[in-house]
């Protein structure tokens, strides 16, 4: 662990200056104490802008905390020169001796030394006397929300860990005598428990806007109450979900211990549900956010598309749905950098479509099943038969009453969403591609339908196609980068732009959503259906308000023939409760709504413990190595190149590094490993 003059070497030597343009630049000089350094009104906000550089690469998909999107079941990544660590924890390749870095995953020393610098600063904020009182009381609000949003980033990845605190578990001041034989982990119970006074603090702390204490426009980014309140919310969902609520009943860390002899994950608790419910609704009833919308979805497709899609692209001072969220980083890690980067990696390669397309960002036919279609409202696929022990993709269960049909064609074809019918002209497309809700076409472009710009890289328009012919857009080919699905994941890419040069990447602007109000509508969906008193009828009210948003008709006129709130009912071969099909069409709302957020996808299969079941499959994708388009649509598992994805009872959590157990000699380390 680190300690305080830890903290003054950083300030003093590590911190440089980058430019004046974002409240998340840092220009501090030389300081001899830290008196010194939190009695100047410029340092202190210098050092507060400092807390916020440790905020999780959720947004990297390749790398990072996001890489954790590329380990679950909501993608591929194009195997090439560049692959990643978490592609090779996707399929077992790692141990805690091979995690040694962030980029391996291990991030205990990069948010233990955030925590500490966020407690030295409110250790130490007591000596600004050059702000105002309400600016003081926001940043002491800012930096325990980010210690708290460490502490998460470290809860979700590892499990319970240590909470660096003094004997009374008070937060401040900090125990800066501790040893490393001296480190244990605290109990879920104990991480929660923290977390939740510390948000609850920052809550009270921080204002609805920060522009009711400081000038917006040089401050964006800073957190907010709403912020505080949403991480508040995500805890307390994980803490009541079966990882760190019972386990499902499977005893999977019945007897855990630390060393203490203290059970490390707790049994059981109904009433945590409740906790969410409350917070959540705390959240919704500031009435401050609102679902990003443009005209009438229920009518438009076009318009259900664009809605969907301003979560993203609509800037963030007009935005109603974005809680908190930050600009991409690039490479040089600056939050003024671009997006871009992002939209290159999944962009399609071959050279006719888009300047530095890598394909190596690919959604996974999982994915692409999720999405409910648009007419009947209905989800698809119910699931998957099973081929030696694990889902066969080539398999779907179908809901016939769904109106998808997994074979087929559509002859005449018009593609309706980001292009115009007038160089947009009807095609064969297969029938799994047709009648998919406005989210489907937002994210994802099949093989076959056009590139949603009508001069790509000054040319003609194209047709993105992708199977083993040199006429493709994006050709097969054995050994160098290529689309290695079928799809290409189009999320990020507003219709119309010219990917021809690097600056149009370079010059591609969004902010990423870390906290939206749609995740808070479904987790609150998720407790009411869960809690001690279930109310499917306002869980249902909720997940409608989502799916409305995409043009989506209600769960009940969805489903007529299933009874949510009581005995439930059979769609196909498939039975369950009211409680089971609504806790189904939660996850399935989320995966669709979410992918490709971050870690979002992730992290729910980690925190209901599903996982097991889901990743463990072979490397299912359309038969790219077909010489035609109409035998590119077979699903096959043999295409693939790289290994298949794993998954063990140990890799719920990941394992403390072994550099750190050299140093914490009496530390508890995750079970199987």
């Amino acid at each position: 662990m680190k300690t305080r003059s830890f903290i003054i070497v950083i300030l003093a030597a590590a911190l440089t200056a980058v430019s004046c343009d974002s409240y998340f630049d840092i220009n501090t000089k030389d300081q001899a104490t830290l008196e010194d350094i939190m009695s100047r009104s410029t340092a202190v906000r210098q050092y507060l802008a400092h807390l916020y550089a440790y905020i999780p690469n959720d947004e990297n998909l390749r790398a990072n905390e996001g890489g954790t999107s590329l380990r679950s079941d909501e993608a591929l990544h194009g195997k090439s020169q560049w692959e990643t660590n978490w592609y090779k924890v996707r399929r077992g390749d790692y141990s805690s001796a091979s995690s040694t870095d962030v980029a391996s995953g291990n991030y205990w020393k990069k948010y233990y030394e955030a925590i500490n610098e966020c407690t030295t600063f409110i250790e130490n904020l007591v000596y600004d006397k050059e702000d105002s009182e309400k600016l003081v009381n926001c940043m002491e609000g800012e930096a325990r929300f980010l210690r708290a949003y460490y502490y998460f980033t470290l809860f979700r990845h590892y499990g319970p860990v240590f909470i660096w605190m003094d004997e009374e578990g008070n937060p401040v001041p900090s125990d800066q005598s501790i040893t490393g034989e001296s480190i244990d982990r605290n109990t879920v119970e104990e991480n929660v428990n923290f977390m939740v006074r510390e948000l609850d603090a920052a809550i009270s702390l921080l204002p609805n806007n920060i522009s009711d204490v400081i000038a917006a426009y040089s401050n964006m980014g800073r957190v907010t109450k709403g912020a505080a309140m949403a991480l508040k919310t995500r805890l307390l969902l994980y803490a009541a979900s079966p990882l760190y609520n019972g386990q499902n009943g499977t005893g999977m860390y019945n007897g855990f211990k630390n060393h203490k002899g203290q059970d490390l994950f707790p049994a059981y608790d109904a009433s945590k549900w409740d906790k969410v419910r409350d917070a959540a609704k705390a959240l919704i009833d500031l009435n401050q956010y609102s679902l990003a919308q443009k005209g009438d979805p229920a009518t438009s497709i076009q318009d259900a598309a664009a809605s969907y899609q301003n979560v993203w692209f609509e800037n963030w001072n007009t935005n109603p749905e974005i809680i908190w969220g930050w600009w991409y980083r690039q490479w040089a890690e600056d939050y003024l950098g671009t997006i871009g980067g992002e939209i290159a990696f999944a962009a399609p390669s071959g050279g006719l479509l888009c300047r530095r397309g890598f394909s190596l960002i690919t959604p996974s036919l999982k994915l692409i099943d999720a999405y409910p279609m648009a007419e009947t409202g209905r989800y698809p696929v119910l699931g998957y038969e099973q081929t030696n022990g694990m889902y066969d993709y080539s398999r779907p269960i179908v809901d016939d009453a769904s109106g998808y049909k997994a074979e087929g064609w559509t002859e005449n074809y018009q593609q309706v969403i980001d292009v115009d019918p007038s160089w947009a002209k009807p095609f064969k497309a297969h029938n799994s591609t047709v009648g998919r809700d406005a989210r489907y076409y937002s994210n994802f472009l099949p093989n076959g339908f056009w590139w949603p710009c009508e001069r790509p890289m000054d040319g003609d328009p194209l047709r993105f196609t992708c199977y083993n012919n040199a006429d493709c857009t994006s050709p097969y080919s054995a050994t160098e980068g290529c689309n290695r699905v079928g799809f290409v994941w189009r999320r990020l890419y507003r219709a119309g732009n010219q990917l021809k040069e690097d600056t149009d990447y370079s010059s591609i602007r969004y902010v990423f959503p870390a906290f939206r109000l749609a995740e808070v509508y479904l987790t609150y969906a998720e407790a009411c259906n869960e809690m001690t008193s279930r109310n499917a009828d306002e869980a249902i009210r909720y997940i409608d308000m989502v799916r409305a948003r995409s043009g989506l008709c209600s769960i009940l006129v969805a489903y007529p023939e299933i009874d949510f709130s009581g005995a439930g009912g059979t769609i196909g071969s498939v039975t369950k409760s009211g409680q089971e099909w609504l806790r189904w069409i939660i996850r399935q709302e989320r995966m669709c709504e979410f992918a490709f957020e971050g870690s979002q996808r992730h992290y729910d299969a980690i925190r209901t413990l599903s996982a097991e079941k889901e990743y463990n499959v072979e490397n299912w994708t359309l038969h790219l190595t077909a010489d035609n388009y109409e035998d590119s649509y077979t699903r096959v598992s043999y295409d693939y190149i790289g290994g298949r994805s794993k998954f063990q009872q140990r890799d719920y959590l990941f394992p403390f590094g072994s550099k750190q157990l050299a140093e914490m000699t009496n530390f508890t380390q995750n079970k199987g490993w």
